[in-house]
């Protein structure tokens, strides 16, 4: 479990791709700290097990599966990424729960400075807009974000400089895909309903 409390943007320093998927290797400032081997780590929101430890470098495989259903099909080396580790017991729990399973990718329609913030907006695929509710919760690449106006499948956010700064965000353009997880609770809810309702 995680809080979309992004706790840097790693670097890709290694790609390696195969028929049954791929192994990428992150270099961190922090969160290698206290990671082993097998534990779970957030890239851009999604869950990945930690496969290998080398100082301050991070090895993950990634399935076929989850990269073709992530923005992780776009890494390449040089790319920054978000990163999480698990939420503690003991901590804090900023952000909102976040699973760190990526629900499917969205498109950035928009992404501009305004005054010192700056503007995200984001299109959805279909299906996910019931989702979408203004001042709720979403994931955006496994940041906690808050929905601001909803416009059909669009949703807007407003970014303060900080948050772009240490988060994989500044190399983010218009037409880029992001991960997104949409607010737990509320897939938990249209279960619960749909099942009275049947």
């Amino acid at each position: 479990m995680f809080t979309g409390i992004v706790e840097e943007a790693g670097r890709v320093i290694d790609l390696q791709l195969s028929e049954k998927g791929a192994r990428f290797i992150v270099e961190c400032q922090t969160v290698h700290e206290g990671i082993r081997v097998g534990d779970s780590l957030a890239n851009n929101g999604c869950c990945l097990t930690v496969v290998g430890i080398e100082q301050n470098r991070l090895s993950f495989d990634l399935l076929e599966e989850t990269r073709r259903k992530t923005n992780l099909q776009t890494l390449r080396s040089g790319s920054l990424i978000n990163l999480e580790r698990s939420v503690a017991s003991d901590g804090r729990m900023g952000g909102h729960f976040v699973s760190g399973h990526v629900d499917d990718t969205g498109t950035v329609t928009r992404w501009e400075p305004s005054g010192s913030d700056w503007v995200l907006e984001v299109e959805v695929p279909p299906g996910y807009e019931k989702y979408l509710v203004p001042k709720g919760s979403i994931a955006v690449d496994g940041i906690s974000l808050t929905v601001g106006p909803v416009t059909g499948r669009r949703f807007t956010n407003w970014i303060i400089p900080h948050t772009r700064a240490v988060t994989a965000l500044q190399q983010r353009r218009a037409g880029d895909l992001v991960n997104l997880e949409f607010d737990l609770l509320a897939k938990y809810a249209e279960k619960i309903l749909a099942s009275q309702r049947g």
